[in-house]
């Protein structure tokens, strides 16, 4: 397999050499407040000493990462400051946008993923060799990505990295690596902690075992390396007086539920129910509150409480969470098994995405691409992956807003349809199914993949043509229909027709985990 692997490399080279040229070109595009925020973690983190990088408040855009990610930050300030010193001037380089200082920061993102193309590698290295470029092209030529990462401007894909490096070693079984891993992803993005359950669980039964004084020790040695993780991050924090700071800046839960009203999860539905509730109920001449908030508004503080539906907390997320991660993580007791792993991980993340707190719409990343390495296992998780990741990315359509940008997100995902299409297809056309992961039991013509080629089902056909119908309506006919009145409707209808499809992929995942079998 090594040699087999190191055969295919040049393939995986080639492939992100094409999607870096593609990020090269999206380099003059739109970017949002994310690169000014970055841009000012780069002035603070090379201008004040790290006791004030936490409590700084020249811009409004103040540091809420875990330390390693102001490490990194710090890091990549040296070269700025080298390339051109006010990219790191705390005062002069506020909203300070020239050619030089776009270059370089969309540079860095494209460098940064090569952590992910090293993971993606790491975790794909010992399938054959048609399943794992099938997956590398998957991964690496996602449009979610380049939307996020290399125009909106972010560094999803170098944490993704760590992710994958860590699944990685757990399907290895060096639980110890994979724990390792996953504790420095914590220390570079907290967000990602809504997996540490099942990792928590995993570990637990897998690592941990074969005996008191062995478990024991183990468990002891895991613990001192997570430990030991975030010692290094955190410590000097400490010794500065500053962990409280730097634990309200990483938990701000004062920012409100949502993020926004159109991020396809559960709670836009409990919103939506709300405002209707309250406007039948006005309707028949009750007297309810009118909530401060609307559809443009963007954000859900606690300024503007719901009108009639019960107030949520962000423990009442965190239980609703935890309540639909059960199911995963009573399989990951029962039976551990290292090639369920990632599935279990990208149902935790899904999960986070659907019930959690204040989620952005960007989060639908960190299941979405974990999924991709998984799609080609059968043609059930083919179909899924084809669906899933449409509508995700196609959810992310409003990051994008303006006009000449409008060509570059429907190009990219139209090119990743084929792409999958072309995918599964080679995949699949004989009938070809990986029969080790695939647990449900199957079913004529439901599950097995037919002769001609990837197929998806009149349902999903249907739910996907919906999409052209919802983008039409935003496009076109709402402003034909009512000019300039209720602006919020095309982002409620691509808010909630997306959240269903999200909402089916989150049962599929749980129906897929309850039915695995036991071994």
């Amino acid at each position: 397999m090594g040699l087999q692997g190191a055969t295919s490399t040049p393939h995986l080279l080639w492939f992100f050499g094409i999607a870096t040229c593609v990020k090269l070109l999206l380099i003059p595009s739109y970017h949002s407040t994310d690169f000014e925020v970055h841009r000012n973690w780069l002035a603070l983190t090379h201008s004040l000493p790290l006791s004030q990088w936490y409590s700084d408040e020249t811009s409004p855009w103040t540091l809420d990462y875990p330390p390693f990610f102001a490490y990194f930050e710090f890091f990549l300030s040296i070269f700025a400051n080298l390339i051109d010193p006010q990219i790191v001037h705390l005062k002069k380089g506020l909203n300070y946008s020239s050619n030089t200082v776009v270059s370089f920061q969309r540079i860095t993102v494209i460098l940064s993923d090569l952590c992910m193309l090293y993971g993606v590698y790491r975790l794909t290295k010992d399938l054959d060799s048609k399943r794992r470029t099938l997956i590398w092209v998957l991964v690496v030529w996602s449009p979610m990505l380049m939307i996020v990462d290399h125009v909106h401007f972010q560094y999803n894909g170098f944490l993704l990295g760590f992710l994958f490096i860590s699944l990685s070693y757990l399907e290895e079984g060096r639980d110890l690596m994979g724990g390792l891993f996953f504790a420095v992803l914590l220390c570079f993005k907290h967000l990602f902690a809504v997996a540490a359950p099942v990792y928590f669980v995993y570990l637990l039964r897998h690592y941990c075992c074969g005996g008191l004084v062995r478990g024991l020790r183990r468990l002891l040695a895991m613990g001192a390396v997570v430990t030991a993780v975030f010692a290094v991050a955190y410590a000097p924090f400490v010794y500065h007086g500053q962990i409280q700071q730097v634990l309200r800046r990483m938990f701000p839960f004062g920012r409100g539920l949502c993020h926004a009203y159109w991020a396809p999860n559960f709670w836009v539905f409990y919103i939506i129910l709300d405002k209707l509730l309250a406007f039948f109920l006005r309707k028949f001449g009750f007297a309810t509150p009118t909530p401060e908030a609307s559809f443009t508004g963007g954000l859900v503080g606690d300024s503007s409480p719901f009108s009639i539906l019960p107030q949520i907390t962000p423990v009442t997320t965190f239980m609703i969470v935890l309540l639909a991660l059960s199911p995963c993580l009573i399989k990951a007791w029962r039976e551990p098994q290292p090639g369920m792993v990632t599935r279990w991980v990208a149902y935790a993340y899904t999960c986070g995405f659907l019930f959690g707190w204040h989620v952005h719409e960007k989060a639908s990343l960190h299941f979405v691409i974990p999924l991709a390495t998984i799609a080609v296992q059968n043609m059930d998780s083919a179909r899924h992956y084809y669906l899933l990741s449409i509508v995700s990315c196609y959810s992310l359509f409003p990051l994008l807003f303006e006009v000449r940008e409008y060509p570059i997100k429907v190009l990219l995902l139209l090119l990743y349809s084929i792409i999958m299409w072309l995918v599964f297809s080679a995949k699949f056309t004989d009938g070809e199914e990986a029969k080790a992961t695939a647990p449900i039991k199957k079913e004529a013509g439901h599950v097995a993949a037919k002769k001609g080629g990837f197929l998806i089902r009149g349902i999903e056909k249907s739910y996907l043509v919906g999409l052209l119908v919802v983008e039409i309506w935003g496009q076109l006919l709402h402003s034909i229909f009512f000019g300039e009145r209720l602006p919020f409707v095309p982002l409620m209808l691509i808010s909630i027709y997306c959240g269903l499809g999200i909402v089916y992929s989150w049962i599929w995942q749980l129906r897929w985990i309850i039915r695995s079998p036991e071994s």
